[in-house]
């Protein structure tokens, strides 16, 4: 398994991102644990994952462009992985407790899709079902994936893509995170002190609050994986 960390200083110890590929895939030694964690989020970039939950029904496969939501307790166990299999994982706090649960076996018998854990729903996106809609900024579209919904305002986790030619200048907005990987293609953002940077497949970045951006260039094959804490991000817009 290789490993990168996308936020090194853990903002303070508020956040973990991590980028991981394995790339030789088959059945995965894992064993049924849970975390105590404020929020976690995996996103499949690459290939897929067959994983299993708590009350969730059976196992089932996490295909590229699919997240879940793993809500804080909720037993859970990843059973296999395709060759060259690469997820996007963010947690809060970047330090927490995880824990085997020896008893249980999954799946479960009983399935629950309402039920909270620690006041969280379990989600899974799955891609190709989605709709698409009207981004925060002007020229992108996103599909949201419900954990705003299913963490009562507590996250979001969208997917960007571009939709007319960016209209909008300079903004900013007021958020505990907001932390963007390109999943496809390339974006140009002019940041506030830091003049023009390019970002390709891969890279990320945290953009803080209070801190002037412009999306002022991306490819039309662009996707931009969107992590924000609140779900709804009180964006500044030119004029607005």
């Amino acid at each position: 398994m290789r490993y990168r960390d996308l936020i090194p200083d853990r903002q303070g110890g508020r956040f973990i991102a991590s980028h991981i590929h394995i790339p030789t895939g088959g059945p995965v030694p894992d064993y049924v644990h849970y975390h105590n964690i404020r929020f976690q989020l995996i996103f499949c970039c690459r290939g897929w994952a067959k994983l299993v939950y708590e009350d969730q029904g059976g196992e089932f496969i996490l295909k590229a462009g699919d997240c879940v939501l793993q809500p804080p307790q909720i037993r859970h166990r990843v059973l296999e992985c395709s060759d060259n299999m690469e997820v996007v994982e963010l947690g809060c706090p970047a330090e927490h407790e995880t824990h085997a649960d020896h008893e249980m076996n999954l799946p479960t018998a009983t399935f629950d899709e309402q039920r909270l854990f620690k006041g969280q729903r379990f989600v899974r996106h799955q891609a190709e079902t989605a709709s698409w809609e009207k981004w925060r900024i002007d020229g992108f579209e996103c599909r949201d994936s419900g954990i705003g919904a299913a963490t009562s305002g507590l996250a979001g986790v969208r997917v960007v893509r571009p939709h007319l030619e960016p209209t909008a200048g300079p903004c900013s907005h007021v958020a505990e995170l907001v932390f963007f990987f390109v999943l496809k293609g390339s974006v140009t953002l002019k940041l506030a002190g830091r003049g023009i940077e390019q970002f390709n497949r891969g890279d990320s970045v945290v953009l803080p609050s209070n801190f002037s951006y412009t999306l002022v260039e991306s490819t039309q094959d662009l996707e931009l994986l969107e992590v924000t804490l609140p779900d709804i991000v009180e964006t500044h817009l030119p004029g607005a």
